[in-house]
């Protein structure tokens, strides 16, 4: 027997573990930077392959989504406290559960998100 579904809960275990990797994240960003820091070495130039810059840049926009995932998390927790979670934003149906609980973030019904 499953236990019904409960947004808020389902909210916080997400957004602890999106927390968890934006925390993560940071660290090794703030890391690569450090190491960096100080280097001379002429990664333009590196035979070796993707450059330090270039790397920089991916775990950036990592860094970036993650960011982007717990402010969808925090805007997904305002509308259970206003009574609108589960309904979606643009034709104002109901989410179906099973979405919800895939992405307990979703603003748009399946229909919806299909459509862009």
């Amino acid at each position: 027997m499953t236990e019904p579904f409960d947004p808020r809960q389902s909210l916080a275990g997400v957004r602890r573990r999106a927390l968890a990797r934006l925390v993560d994240l940071s660290g090794d960003y703030a890391g690569m930077v450090e190491a960096s820091r100080d280097s001379n070495a002429d990664d333009e130039h590196d035979p070796e392959g993707a450059t330090i810059a270039f790397e920089r840049a991916q775990l950036a926009a990592v860094l970036r989504q993650a960011t982007a995932d717990l402010d969808e998390l925090d805007a997904a927790v305002r509308r259970v406290d206003e009574g609108t979670y589960g309904a979606c934003e643009r034709c104002r149906r109901p989410i179906a559960p099973a979405r919800l609980e895939a992405r307990p973030a979703a603003r748009r019904c399946i229909g919806c998100a299909t459509l862009g």
